[in-house]
């Protein structure tokens, strides 16, 4: 294992959580509430905000997997995650032009933003396998997230600062401080994405094959997973709960802010309870990681999706910045913890010749499912007229995603990953 390479690939989840945190989950969302949403009727922005994250969510399904796939044949994991590193942070310095009123560019822009966050993942989950032996990938994969937290509350500690503080830092106003926030963002990205640029390479690629057969073999390679999928039952059904969990993980995510902000709890206290979060999940996640790697991963996910099926039921009572405080404090106990496992289990299941493909899979298959959460937390909102009723919706994705989950032979599903790739069964995998 290069321990350069690795902690290159560390760096990088520092790099691009960073919008994770202030343009999904803290700044941007009441942003969008408050100044490109004005004019828009009461509850309008929240739903809004959730249509726009459910068509961001199926553009990244339908691009990823063929991406995944053309990425494996040609040997291109870094340089289609610079591509979309760049997409995401570009969007990010353009963002600064949203102003009152502006729903739609900033829509438009936050649907960019994700594109390039979560293709970027797509490709950046795909080197873990390659660049970390399996007994570690439970510790490396929570460094990694451990990292995000770090860096994205560091970035987000000083954009709370420029935004309340707008008068030291020199801006003329709070819009054009929380403006200049969003090209943090893009700058903050781009310079922590340079050592993995610098430290991973890309396998030979086959460049004598024309794009268009890469691309038509993209796609022919993701109908045979698709097929392919029979030959690992255990995949499959870990597959079909990771798609109901994940979903009400990403619906908490990016929608607790505006949530918060609808039902009235003061932006400073959003923001500072997102920050709240971020360092709470930083020792959480190093700790998930290694209870992981003592209980095994399977229990460590239970105790973290149980832990937001608490948090989804608290939420439904929310009534003060107090709460939402004592929220984010159990999401960051859990949230980069439950995220790290979840992937590191995957990665175990997919056959390893296969596995940028796999990933490209999954991010179809779990961005399709994805942006159910917030659509249906929109769609609710919107027929009920309560935000409350939205959120409580979402407590349906996880508990089918336990009971689906208890359904899963880690081991078993271990063995089938490794038939005719040349390895051993029975690689010591708790179940």
């Amino acid at each position: 294992m290069n321990q350069r390479q690795v902690r290159a690939w560390v760096t990088y989840d520092w790099a691009n959580s960073a919008f994770a945190t202030t343009m999904m989950a803290a700044v941007m969302p009441v942003f969008y509430e408050s100044v490109a949403g004005a004019g828009l009727g009461e509850g309008v922005a929240l739903s809004y905000w959730g249509y726009t994250q459910t068509i961001a969510m199926l553009c990244v399904a339908i691009l990823s997997p063929v991406l995944g796939a053309i990425a494996d044949f040609r040997g291109s994991k870094v340089r289609f995650l610079s591509v979309f590193a760049f997409l995401g942070a570009l969007s990010c310095l353009v963002s600064f032009f949203i102003g009152e009123g502006d729903w739609l560019l900033a829509s438009l822009l936050v649907i960019l933003g994700t594109i390039g966050f979560s293709g970027g993942n797509t490709f950046y989950d795909a080197l873990l396998p390659d660049l970390v032996p399996e007994r570690n990938r439970d510790v490396v994969s929570a460094r990694g997230f451990a990292a995000g937290y770090l860096g994205g509350g560091l970035l987000l500690a000083l954009n709370i600062a420029m935004i309340e503080g707008w008068e030291m830092f020199g801006f003329p106003d709070k819009t054009t401080a929380t403006q200049t926030v969003f090209v943090t963002v893009g700058i903050w990205w781009i310079v922590f994405s340079i050592p993995l640029l610098r430290a991973v390479k890309d396998r030979p690629a086959n460049r004598a094959v024309p794009l268009l057969r890469v691309v038509r073999t993209g796609f022919a390679r993701n109908l045979a997973t698709l097929r392919r999928i029979r030959q690992y039952p255990e995949l499959a059904k870990y597959m079909l709960a990771y798609w109901f969990f994940n979903d009400g993980i990403n619906t908490i995510i990016i929608m607790a802010t505006i949530y918060g902000a609808t039902i009235g709890i003061g932006t400073t206290h959003l923001i500072i309870a997102l920050l709240i979060t971020q360092f709470v999940g930083y020792p959480c996640t190093l700790l998930f990681g290694r209870l992981a790697a003592r209980l095994g991963s399977k229990p460590s996910l239970y105790l973290s999706l149980f832990i937001y099926v608490l948090i989804v039921i608290l939420g439904y009572f929310m009534s003060t910045e107090w709460h939402f405080y004592a929220l984010a404090i159990l999401v960051g106990l859990v949230q980069g913890g439950s995220q790290a496992i979840a992937r590191s289990i995957y990665a175990n299941l997919t056959p390893p010749s296969r596995r940028a493909e796999f990933f490209g899979f999954l991010s179809l298959s779990s961005k399709f499912s994805a942006s159910a959460g917030p659509f249906l937390f929109g769609l609710v909102g919107t027929l009920t007229g309560s935000a409350r009723l939205g959120i409580l919706a979402v407590l349906a994705f996880f508990v089918i995603g336990i009971l689906l989950l208890m359904l899963v032979n880690l081991v078993k599903g271990r063995d089938e990953a490794l038939a005719g790739e040349g390895g051993n069964a029975g690689t010591a995998v708790t179940a």
